[in-house]
């Protein structure tokens, strides 16, 4: 890190000093946005003192995010188009990220200032599926272009079906709990526990329960959002210094011999099933640098076997051979993306697509070990500030009682383990949506009736946050696109 702006001229390096600025600043609103949520239950059930209790929270996020691998963010990342993706070191990938980040920042820190637990995910893939729709219209072409749909379609799909998800399990726990142990103090509120016991904190093991939940879902908040940061400072780092980290220099002969084999067994794969794959696959007339043509895959193929070579290293490559590797890499990964669609392709092939897949991103889907330091760091520390609003709506607002034990321990478990199995798959879920669904089902589960006020805010919020981010980023993008 330490060599990242040497070199560079002076408005480069502010310009990568803001942007890097612009994202650790949306893991910090993220960090006190989202990770209220982690510890609403145990700081309502007084289970912990708040500023342990965040402080611990701020720990699990970033031994989370250290421990949480890629997967979720170069999910994130490729919800944008392929043509973004190999211009993003050009003023129109810049305003790209200028965009994206603005709208997220402001949506968030408007709900937040609501106290609504409205989701930082759902706000960011909000911005960026904006961005793809702004760029189609600059572009003048069809939004099935502009947007990654395959994509999208996967990372809705998980956004709606966790909470619904979250909500049923959480219910289940407690009818659970109510069945076989009726009596427990368990099912007690903070305030019952107080007035009929003349006791502050819940019974040895609830309160360790809730602690131990309430950490878990911050492991599992910093290993599914933390990396949403860490695809988004690499966008950046490859935007405005594209020849230190364009590609992996740290990559291993091993894995530069598995991206060349992966480009040949692609390109036999085309040219055995040329006439099927020029059935699905429309002709480009574009003469665009920044567009992908899979028409002319076995093309591309040989052209990055030219210029990688026999070579073991990525430092012999010049800056522009590097990033000309890379929009190969990028555009032979979606070429195919693209063949898994052929009909009747057999288990076989749809394997062999797979793995092919995951060698020609090995060298290009990575991040250097500051990078996911950083953003650890930065969703951590905002951990530790303004849970307050939020930490209300969660313990009293959302039922028409105050919130139970039991119910707190069910609402954290689910949500820990739903997330952390998320995170496992490299799908993007809102720790929001889960954990407050999740309270909403424990509610129903022990009849204590929902708030229907509150329900609805979060609801509205839910459904206001796609739209209105989407709004913000096209809005911004066009903007900027104009002005760079």
């Amino acid at each position: 890190m330490l060599d990242l702006f040497s070199g560079l001229d002076t408005h480069v390096a502010i310009t990568l000093m803001l942007s890097l600025g612009f994202v650790l600043a949306f893991e910090f609103i993220n960090g006190f946005h989202d990770t209220a949520n982690a510890v609403a239950t145990v700081i309502y059930t007084q289970s912990m003192k708040p500023r342990l209790a965040v402080f611990y929270s701020g720990v699990c996020n970033f031994l989370g995010v250290m421990s949480g691998g890629l997967a979720v963010a170069y999910a994130i990342v490729h919800l944008l188009p392929v043509d973004l993706l190999i211009s993003v070191n050009t003023s129109r990938g810049m305003a790209m990220v200028f965009a994206l980040l603005a709208a997220a920042i402001l949506w968030n820190l408007g709900t937040w200032y609501l106290g609504l637990p409205a989701s930082s995910s759902h706000t960011l893939i909000g911005a960026i599926l904006g961005v793809g729709v702004a760029n189609s219209f600059i572009n003048n072409t069809s939004l099935s272009h502009g947007i990654n749909w395959g994509k999208a379609i996967d990372v809705g799909a998980s956004l709606l079906v966790s909470p619904i998800a979250g909500a049923m399990m959480a219910g289940l726990i407690v009818i659970l709990l109510r069945r076989f142990r009726p009596r427990s103090n368990v099912h007690k509120t903070p305030y019952q526990r107080q007035q009929v016991e003349g006791r502050k904190h819940p019974p040895f093991w609830t309160r360790f329960m809730l602690i131990v939940s309430a950490m878990g879902v911050s492991f599992a908040h910093g290993s599914n959002d933390g990396q949403k940061g860490v695809g988004l400072v690499m966008l950046v780092l490859i935007g405005i210094v594209p020849a230190k980290f364009v590609l992996n220099l740290d990559s291993t002969p091993y894995q530069l011999e598995r991206t060349r084999d992966a480009a040949q067994h692609l390109q036999q794969f085309y040219q055995r099933h040329e006439a099927d794959l020029s059935k699905i696959i429309v002709k480009s007339t574009s003469t665009s640098q920044y567009e992908c043509h899979p028409q002319q895959t076995v093309a591309t193929a040989d052209q990055l076997l030219k210029l990688m070579g026999d070579g073991n290293d990525y430092h012999t490559l010049s800056a522009s051979q590097r990033w000309d590797v890379r929009t190969q890499l990028l555009c032979l990964d979606d070429a195919a993306k693209k063949a898994a669609d052929l009909p009747k392709l057999s288990s076989d092939d749809k394997q062999l697509l797979s793995n092919l897949r995951k060698d020609l991103t090995t060298t290009t889907e990575y991040a250097p070990t500051w990078v996911i330091v950083a953003v650890a760091l930065a969703l951590g520390i905002g951990t530790m500030i303004g849970w307050r609003r939020v930490v209300k709506t969660v313990g009293e607002g959302i039922g028409k009682k105050d919130m139970t034990y039991a119910q707190g321990v069910a609402a954290q478990t689910t949500a820990a383990v739903s997330i952390g199995l998320a995170s496992w798959f490299g799908f993007p879920v809102s720790t929001t949506h889960v954990l407050s669904s999740g309270v909403a089902g424990t509610m129903i589960a022990d009849k204590a009736g929902l708030q229907m006020s509150t329900v609805r805010s979060i609801a509205l919020a839910w459904l206001f946050t796609l739209p209105a981010s989407m709004g913000l980023a096209a809005g911004l993008y066009y903007l900027a696109a104009h002005w760079f």
